[in-house]
């Protein structure tokens, strides 16, 4: 009877200790292999630079728009856009037609 006893108390002892080795286990684990964990990190990285190029093309795109909508401002329009927009949506305007700059 007083070995189980003594085996019972040390039972006793060591499961606050087993119990906070798990959860630390636990932990340790999460941060090597949970979504914000080590192994994400290349995925987030890569992530990152895709967002970045298409930002790039993004604000590209962007200054394109914006220099065709200072060309179309009503105070001071550029003739040839003007030109190219009328003839476009009058239906005048041809495939095979070659724009020659005079500058």
């Amino acid at each position: 009877m007083a070995h189980i006893a003594k085996l019972r108390l040390l039972l006793f002892s060591a499961l606050g200790p087993a119990i906070a080795l798990l959860l630390l286990l636990f932990f340790a684990g999460y941060v090597v292999l949970g979504s914000n964990g080590v192994l994400a990190w290349g995925d987030y990285s890569r992530q990152l630079h895709a967002a970045q190029a298409e930002l790039k093309q993004t604000r590209h795109a962007q200054a394109e728009l914006r220099n065709r909508v200072d060309l179309l401002n009503p105070r001071r329009v550029d003739p040839d856009l003007s030109d190219e927009l009328i003839r476009r949506q009058l239906g005048v305007i041809h495939h095979d037609e070659v724009v020659v700059p005079l500058n």
